[in-house]
Parts: structure tokens; sequence; C-alpha cells
């Protein structure tokens, strides 16, 4: 079986070259693999590399070591079926930069205390129901009216549109589900142009956060229940799905996609998913999927 090797690399910071070819053609060639000849994917961005198997189980963490000093993202698979139909993204740090409800939380004068508690959730520490529910609980009454500046101080992650834009135009199925809250995906989901989203419901009376979340909570497994509805919606197989995220509930449906990619994920994240975007921006997502920058969806 051939496979393709994609190095991607910061489009603010672009870094790969002749220098970074070479490096990788030595890393397949010291683990017993002959490469092909590159691609350009996008000049100095992005390149594949393709290369015969067979793979072994060392390979990815071989690459990683070799290439070291190149700031760049390192992700191999098998050379066909790169195309997805169906994009699942998680949305705090990964469609936006921050962490909604530590936002709100910021803005609430309480933000000291619910930080740690998101951050900890989000590496795995704690369970993520009852996390949620604590944190949400400080916020009672406190004005919902905090909901209007944080939509309006949202920030999109770089590439987030180029992505929806462009897997949506090639006929796939776009959804935003996120363990936040409706009032910001909505939003964001129309912002992107994503097809659907999916989050949890932030409860509010007489113009105050209530303290409450509406059930049933999406918690932990949701994301994974997203993938397989929408994928026996579409009549397609996980394998022909890519999903993306940073914390510790997005990993069952990162491990369950075809391409599963931990973006700038939580360690523990990043060590278990099979693909992984420590550098690059969300574009990041359609070079993994053989695009070439010249054929994104403005």
């Amino acid at each position: 079986m051939q496979y393709v090797l994609t190095l991607t690399s910061n489009p603010a910071a672009p870094c790969l070259d002749t220098i970074a070819i070479a490096a990788a053609v030595d890393a397949l060639r010291t683990n017993g693999l002959r490469a092909g000849e590159p691609d350009w994917l996008a000049p100095d961005i992005a390149f594949d590399l393709p290369f015969d198997g067979p793979v072994t189980d060392g390979l990815a963490s071989a690459l990683r070591e070799a290439l070291s000093g190149i700031a760049a993202d390192i992700n191999f698979q098998p050379a066909s079926g790169r195309r997805k139909r169906l994009l699942i993204a998680d949305m705090d740090s990964t469609v936006i930069t921050s962490e909604s409800l530590d936002d709100l939380a910021t803005y609430a004068g309480i933000g000291d205390k619910i930080a740690p508690i998101t951050a900890r959730a989000m590496r795995g520490e704690l369970d993520f129901e009852a996390a949620l529910k604590e944190r949400v609980a400080m916020l009672a009454g406190h004005p919902s009216n905090l909901l209007d500046r944080l939509l309006a101080e949202v920030e999109v992650t770089s590439g987030a549109g180029e992505l929806v834009a462009t897997m949506r135009r090639d006929g796939a199925y776009t959804a935003l589900v996120s363990g936040g809250f409706t009032a910001l995906t909505g939003p964001v989901r129309e912002r992107l142009g994503f097809h659907t989203d999916r989050a949890n419901i932030l409860n509010i009376t007489d113009g105050s956060f209530s303290g409450t979340v509406g059930e049933p909570i999406l918690g932990r497994d949701a994301k994974l229940v997203a993938l397989n509805e929408f994928c026996a919606e579409l009549g397609i197989a996980p394998a022909d799905a890519v999903t993306v995220g940073d914390g510790a509930n997005d990993l069952a449906m990162l491990q369950a996609a075809g391409m599963g990619v931990a973006f700038r994920g939580k360690p523990a994240v990043r060590e278990a998913a099979r693909f992984r975007i420590d550098h690059g921006d969300l574009t990041g997502l359609l070079y993994l999927q053989g695009y070439k920058r010249t054929a994104f969806a403005a």
C-alpha cells in the first residue's frame, strides 16, 4: 500500500523548504521506507511526500523526533480515501480561539474561579458533565447580556472559514458540535457556514443566568454520538469523516473518525489522536485531505 506523509506549517510563519523535504526523505529512509517525489500543496507552507509501506507502530514518533528542529506538523496516512464527506468540529479553542465559558466568567468577574476547572476538565481530569454544572452554577444571577459582549468579541480561528467553505463546496456535510452553548454555536455556525450546530442550552430567567444547563446535557460522549448519527443519516462510514477538537471530551470522536485531528490539543489528546496539528491553522485539515492552496474556496 502506498502512503503519503504531509508536512504543514503555520501560514503566518511558513518554514518549509528543500531542507525540510530532504530531512523528511532521510527520516523515511532511516526507517526502511522509500519516498517518491514531493508535491507542494502550498509553497513554503505544506507538501505531500508519497512513500511505500509497510508502516510500523513507531513511525510517527520516529518522524517527529527526526524532524523536531522544524516547526511543522507531521502526519501520514494511506494515499487513497483522503477526501472526507463529513466534518465535525469542536468550537471552543478549536473553531474559536478561546473557551467561551471562561470568557463569560471573566466578564462576570469570576474568571479565576472557573478557568482552572475548565482546564482540568479539558485535560480529562474531571467528569465533564459535573464540571460543566459546577461552572455554570457560579454564573447564577449574573446578567445574561454578557452574551452580547461574548458574541461581539469572539475570535474565529484562522483557517476555519476556508475549511468549512471548501468542504461544503465539494459536497461534504459540516457540523459544529460543542459542549458549550447554543447562544454562541448558532451565531458561529451562521458566520462560518456550517450546515448545523449542536450544543447545550444555558438557562436564562428574567435577564439573568439561572445557573443551570438545559437537559439532556451534551456530555463527554455527545460528539461520538453525533458522529455516528450524522454518518447514519448520510449513509457513510466514520472512515469518511474528519473530526477536529482539542479536549478530552473530543477524544472519542477523534479516535472513531477516519481522520481525527487534535488541533493544538491537550497533551493526552495529542498523544492519543492519530492526526495532530500543533503549528498550523485549520487549513491544515484541507492539506491533510490533499487539497492545494489554489483549490480552497474563498
